[in-house]
C-alpha cells in the first residue's frame, strides 16, 4: 500500500504520481498512473503541450472538468466528465493535451501508461476516444456500480477493445457496508487506486483510501468491503498481462534496449520519429 506523491508534469502541471519509473516498483505491463486533482486553475493550465510518444499506450480518463488534445493522426475533441481517450503510441506520434480549468476552475482525471510487447513497439498507432454514455454501466444488488472501460466483467465487455496485454479496467463504487468479490486472474498484475472514501481489501484487509495504490497478489480472490461512513467507496481497478520484457525507458519513449531509445531521439532530432502522415491541427 503506497500515497501517491506530488509532482510536476508537462509544462508545470500540478499532478500526483501513484506510480512511475521513479517509485522503483515493476507492475509490468503498467508503466505510470497520474491524476490531476485540482480546484485551482494555476495547477493545470500549462497542460501538456505537444510531445511524443513511442512504444507505449495511454489511457486517460476524465473525472471532473474538460480538457482539449489533438495528435498527429488528426484526431482533435474535447474530454468532459465520464470519457476517455485510448492512445497507441506504437511507432510515434505526437500529440498534446490541454486542460481548460477556466470553465468550472475544477479538473480531475487519470492518466495509465500501458507498456507494448516489442512486437508492437513499432506498430501503426491508433486512437480510440469513448463519450461518457457509451461507456457499459452495470449495477449489482442496487450498492455496486461497476463502469467497464475495457476486458470483461460479469459478461459485459468495456469499449477499448485489441490492446496486446489485454487490460481489465473497471471504475467500482461501493455504497456503504456493500462488499464485492472478483477473481483476479492468476497470470495478470493487479493495482486498485482509491478515488473516494475508503474501503478493506483482500485477505488481509488492507485498507484503501483516497490518492492510495494497492498492489493484489496474481491469482488471488479480490475481496472488497466499503467501510460504514457516510460517502460511498470508490476505486479504480487495473489488471494486465505481463510482457516480461527488457524495458528501457526515458521520458515518453518507453523501448526495450538503449540502443532503440538513442534511435527514438534521433529520429525526433532529425524529423523521421513520425512514420505516418503528419496531421497537427492547426487550429488547436
Amino acid at each position: 500500500m503506497a500515497e501517491s506523491v506530488p509532482t510536476i508534469d508537462g509544462a508545470g502541471v500540478r499532478l500526483r504520481r501513484a506510480f512511475g519509473n521513479l517509485q522503483g516498483v515493476n507492475l509490468d505491463p503498467f508503466l505510470l498512473l497520474d491524476e490531476m486533482y485540482s480546484d485551482d486553475p494555476k495547477d493545470t493550465a500549462a497542460g501538456f503541450p505537444y510531445h511524443p510518444h513511442r512504444g507505449i499506450e495511454t489511457m486517460t480518463i476524465m473525472i471532473e472538468g474538460q480538457m482539449n488534445h489533438d495528435d498527429s493522426l488528426g484526431n482533435h475533441g474535447q474530454l468532459k466528465p465520464g470519457d476517455i481517450q485510448y492512445m497507441t503510441g506504437g511507432s510515434g506520434i505526437i500529440h498534446q493535451e490541454m486542460p481548460q480549468p477556466e470553465l468550472n476552475g475544477y479538473l480531475r482525471g487519470l492518466q495509465l501508461w500501458i507498456n507494448l510487447p516489442r512486437i508492437h513497439k513499432m506498430s501503426k498507432p491508433r486512437y480510440q476516444e469513448f463519450k461518457a454514455a457509451a461507456i457499459p454501466t452495470t449495477r449489482i444488488d442496487h450498492g455496486i456500480d461497476v463502469r467497464i472501460y475495457s476486458g470483461n466483467f460479469n459478461g459485459i465487455d468495456g469499449v477499448v477493445h485489441d490492446i496486446p496485454t489485454q487490460p481489465r479496467i473497471l471504475d467500482i463504487s461501493l455504497e456503504p457496508e456493500y462488499k464485492l468479490q472478483d477473481d483476479t486472474p492468476a497470470d495478470h498484475t493487479m493495482v486498485l487506486y482509491g478515488l473516494q472514501g475508503e474501503g478493506r481489501i483482500g485477505s488481509n484487509n488492507q485498507l484503501l483510501k483516497q490518492g492510495h495504490l494497492a498492489v493484489l497478489t496474481a491469482g488471488d480472490q479480490l475481496k472488497i468491503e466499503a467501510l460504514a461512513q457516510d460517502e460511498k467507496f470508490r476505486f479504480m481497478m487495473f489488471s494486465g498481462k505481463p510482457i516480461r520484457e527488457p524495458v528501457a525507458w526515458h521520458g515518453p519513449v518507453v523501448m526495450n534496449t538503449r540502443e532503440e531509445l538513442i534511435e527514438a531521439f534521433q529520429d525526433l532530432q532529425q524529423g523521421t520519429f513520425i512514420r505516418h502522415e503528419y496531421k497537427i491541427n492547426e487550429n488547436s
